[in-house]
């Protein structure tokens, strides 16, 4: 590889970030002529379309420095304050993700290789997700009833991309709103002596 491979792969990933964000699907060719290479040169980075919206999902996460976003979390004591600062870091970090979020989910349906990409973004959040529970279930503060698969399931879900979608844009939730009322539900859903809604 020449020493501007490197450069010329950030140059593919930072492209094919903008033209998801505006929403259109996105074809190896459109993202070749925007970065101006050939099709074949894109392909000596990304030997296919879904390995790169997969690394696409991945530069986001390295560019907006989303693990030093969970740190606190990572480092928290107690599984009530990891299962706070997680939902700060990930309700946080949702609006700066949602432009490629939206492009990926609405390509999903029909695009196996969008679907893939999104799916492991999930995945990784649903990791995130599972080791807040298991915090709660090690200090012995996971609700009564609640098994910490089912308490995973149910903070995934309500941390989901699509719910805040829904609040913040077809209900005119502001941001501030949105955190503070998912964090009381999410505590109050999963947190022994929190109220059940």
């Amino acid at each position: 590889m020449s020493s501007e491979n490197p450069n010329t792969r950030t140059r593919i990933l930072d492209t094919a970030w903008r033209l998801l964000e505006d929403g259109r699907p996105v074809r190896m060719s459109d993202i070749a002529k925007a970065v101006g290479i050939s099709r074949q040169a894109l392909y000596l980075h990304f030997p296919g379309r879904a390995e790169l919206l997969i690394a696409v999902t991945r530069h986001v996460d390295e560019v907006l420095e989303v693990d030093a976003r969970l740190a606190e979390s990572r480092a928290a004591a107690r599984g009530t304050d990891r299962l706070a600062a997680f939902i700060g870091a990930w309700g946080g970090y949702i609006p700066e993700i949602q432009g490629v979020g939206r492009a990926l989910m609405a390509m999903q349906a029909g695009d196996a290789e969008a679907r893939a990409a999104w799916s492991g973004r999930m995945q990784a959040m649903r990791e995130g997700c599972e080791a807040a529970v298991a915090a709660l279930a090690a200090d012995g503060d996971l609700r009564d009833g609640l098994d910490p698969a089912t308490a995973t399931d149910l903070l995934w879900t309500l941390l989901s991309v699509e719910n805040w979608l829904r609040l913040r844009e077809e209900c005119g939730w502001s941001q501030d709103r949105y955190m503070a009322v998912i964090r009381q539900l999410c505590h109050d859903t999963l947190v022994a002596g929190g109220r059940f809604l």
